[in-house]
Formats: C-alpha cells, sequence, structure tokens
C-alpha cells in the first residue's frame, strides 16, 4: 500500500463556494486530482502535521468499532450512488467524508485511496477484514465479477438491516431479565454486607439459638468478607478474558452445543442460527459466490460452532458430487423441513428463492419465541425476586417473630 501523509485543502465548488478538508494521499498532485474527482477547484493544499494534538488517533484495543448498522447504511449509500451513476471512486470518497462512524471514515480512506491506486474494492476491504465481515466481501467481489456490484450491496444492506432487526428483537426480549437478575444480586449483596449485621447485633442480646434459616444468613454474611471481593476479581476477569477468547476454537465447541441443549433458549439460539444460515446462503448464491465457498462463509457467518461444524461436513459432500440436500439431511441440527425445502428448490432451480422463504420463517418464529419468552419470563423473574429478597427477609425476622410468641405465652 503507498505511504500516504495527510494534507488540509481549500476547494472551491461549482457555485463558488469555498470548502475545507482533510485527506491523506500520496503527494499534492495525488490530493488536487482527488479534489477534482470530487468537483471542486483546488485552491490552497498543505501538509498537515499528523500524531498532534487532536489529530492523534487514538485506539482502543477489542472490537472494529463499527457497528453492524453503520455497515448497513454505508452499503445502502453506497449501492444508491453506483446505481446513479457515480464513479467508485467518488462514491468512496464522498461515504469516507460524510459517514458518522471515525473509524469507518478513516477505513474508507484508506479503501479509496487503494481503489484510486488500482486496487479492487473487494481486496481493499479484504484488507480491513476486522471491520467488514467475509459475508460483504464476497458477496462485493462477486457483484464486482459480475458487473452488478449496486444490486450486490443492495443485498448485503438488506442482509445487515435483517440482522440488525434480529438482534435488536433479542436483545429487547434479554434486556429486561438481566437487569431484574442483577438488581436481585445487588440486593442480596446488599443485605448481606450492610443489614444482616445490624440484625445480628440486635439478636446478640437475647441468648438464645437463632433459627437455622437466620444462623445461616450470618454465617453468610461473615464470609461475604471475602467472598465479594472474589465475585468482583472474577467478574473482571471474564470482561476481560470473554471477549479475547470467545471466539476461541476450543471455547466454541464446549460452549455451542451446551446452548443448543438449553431448556427454552436453546430452540430459541438455534432458530436465530438457522435463520442467519439460510438468508446468508440465499444471498451469496443470488450473487453468484461458489457454492462451497458459500457454505464455509455461512458457517463462519452462522454464529453457532455446531452450525459451522456441520456444513463443513456438508461441503465435502457436495464436494463429492453430492446435492446439498443430501448431505443436510445427516446433520441431525437442521429441521426436516429446512432440509426439504432445499431439496425442492434444488429440483426447481430455485434455491435461494426457497432459502430466502426459509429465513422468513425462522425470523417470524424467532420474534413469536422472544415476544413468548418476554412474557413467560417478566412474572417468573418478578417471583424470584420476591422469593429471594422475601426469603431473607422472613429469615431475619423469625427470632423477632419467636420473641414475641415466648412473651404472648
Amino acid at each position: 500500500m503507498p505511504v500516504t501523509t495527510p494534507y488540509n485543502y481549500k476547494g472551491r465548488d461549482a457555485d463558488g463556494k469555498v470548502v475545507k478538508g482533510r485527506v491523506d494521499a500520496s503527494s499534492e498532485a495525488a490530493v488536487a486530482s482527488r479534489l477534482r474527482t470530487m468537483g471542486l477547484s483546488p485552491v490552497a493544499i498543505t501538509e498537515a502535521a499528523a500524531g498532534t494534538g487532536l489529530n492523534r488517533e487514538i485506539k482502543f484495543g477489542g472490537g472494529s468499532g463499527v457497528k453492524l448498522k453503520d455497515l448497513a447504511i454505508m452499503s445502502r449509500q453506497m449501492a444508491t450512488m453506483i446505481g446513479a451513476g457515480l464513479s467508485l471512486l467518488r462514491t468512496l470518497n464522498i461515504l469516507a467524508e460524510q459517514s458518522a462512524n471515525k473509524k469507518l471514515q478513516t477505513v474508507l480512506g484508506d479503501v479509496r485511496d487503494q481503489v484510486e491506486a488500482g486496487t479492487a474494492v473487494s481486496e481493499a476491504m479484504r484488507k480491513h477484514a476486522i471491520v467488514f465481515p467475509p459475508l460483504m466481501i464476497n458477496m462485493v467481489r462477486a457483484g464486482e465479477t459480475g458487473g452488478f456490484l449496486d444490486g450486490a450491496l443492495e443485498a448485503v444492506a438488506d442482509n445487515f438491516e435483517k440482522e440488525v432487526k434480529l438482534r435488536g428483537a433479542i436483545k429487547s426480549a434479554m434486556t429486561y431479565p438481566v437487569i431484574v437478575l442483577i438488581m436481585s444480586l445487588v440486593g442480596v449483596l446488599a443485605m448481606l454486607i450492610f443489614i444482616v449485621p445490624i440484625f445480628e447485633k440486635m439478636f446478640t442480646g437475647l441468648g438464645k439459638q437463632l433459627p437455622a434459616p437466620t444462623e445461616l444468613l450470618v454465617i453468610i454474611s461473615h464470609q461475604m468478607v471475602w467472598i465479594a471481593p472474589l465475585i468482583a476479581v472474577v467478574a473482571i476477569a471474564f470482561a476481560i478474558w470473554w471477549p479475547r477468547h470467545k471466539n476461541d476454537e476450543n471455547v466454541r465447541r464446549r460452549l455451542d452445543p451446551f446452548k443448543l441443549r438449553m431448556p427454552v433458549f436453546g430452540a430459541l439460539i438455534k432458530k436465530i442460527a438457522i435463520a442467519r444460515f439460510s438468508r446468508n446462503f440465499a444471498n451469496m448464491i443470488s450473487a453468484g459466490v461458489p457454492i462451497l465457498q458459500a457454505l464455509r462463509i455461512v458457517g463462519e457467518t452462522s454464529g453457532n460452532w455446531v452450525i459451522e461444524n456441520s456444513l463443513v461436513e456438508v461441503a465435502e459432500g457436495v464436494r463429492q458430487g453430492e446435492s446439498i440436500a443430501t448431505p443436510l439431511s445427516k446433520q441431525t441440527v437442521f429441521p426436516a423441513m429446512v432440509t426439504q425445502m432445499v431439496a425442492v428448490g434444488e429440483d426447481a432451480g430455485s434455491l435461494d428463492t426457497m432459502l430466502d422463504k426459509i429465513a422468513d420463517f425462522y425470523e417470524a418464529e424467532v420474534e413469536s419465541t422472544t415476544e413468548q419468552l418476554t412474557s413467560l419470563i417478566e412474572p417468573l423473574m418478578i417471583a424470584f425476586l420476591g422469593v429471594v429478597i422475601g426469603g431473607m427477609v422472613v429469615a431475619l425476622y423469625l427470632p423477632i417473630f419467636g420473641i414475641a410468641g415466648a412473651v404472648g405465652s
């Protein structure tokens, strides 16, 4: 990749308005050339001081800093501009200038520079694989090869928008129980650390054996001196370790099968994975991506190791000359409805259309299941919170009830 230097520029547009900005380029001549592609007449170009003051880029470890929603918006805008007849270079320049995400601005600026130097846009995206998913890169490559880049980007945008909607539905369903669980945990810890010791001092002067539930609470309260710091340390260590290792092969091989076996939630996770597989596979087939390559990519993007491993075996069967439905039917993770619809789609020559219908069905199932879970979980969590906190309160008042009974008798 050519070495670039940051330049500040002033240019005049067709209406005579002065436009200021900053770009990275290999030379002042390259900046002037880019300004002309933007419809600007260069007025002044000066080299900017990089890496100082507010111009210094601050990077944090972990994650790309670009959300799926940002990529969906970018894909939709890029498809619209290319479909309207704008050149690829000018489209990338506009996207780099107007993107609300600073990280995406920087990445698109580098993609633009590489395209200007003669690199294919899919290859330029591949060099930023942490930002652009394999699905998007391969769809763009297929669109470049087939001459329908705008259509491929529209498909990418549709895919990402539906994925964002799917994630939003799941997040909405899980927000309430997670908040209630955290509140119950905080409430229990607060009672054990602050409330139980106060009651213990009150009970000291009674001179009687405390009831078993009360005695248990007092013992746990004493142990909180080391339990609470241990919980905090474990939570912090897990929060640091999990983002770095959640995608490790050994972790996924052990955790993902367990996810599918979970009561209630296992069925939901399975439906989500199948919906992603079907939608992504349909888009890649319709874009002209080779079947074996598409199977590998959709396995990686399914979000579950069991699905991914199953699709590796399906790809091996296809490589040996079988239809997709035959090895797919041997994988127990895929319901019979999926394999039968895939078989029908292959026979009719409309596999992508059939996969879209499968995805629509399972996305509707996910939405329905999450709504049912929300309705079911809310009363269960309230009951759980009442039993835990209420049980602790009753245990604290048992000695007082005993005294009142003794006085009454």
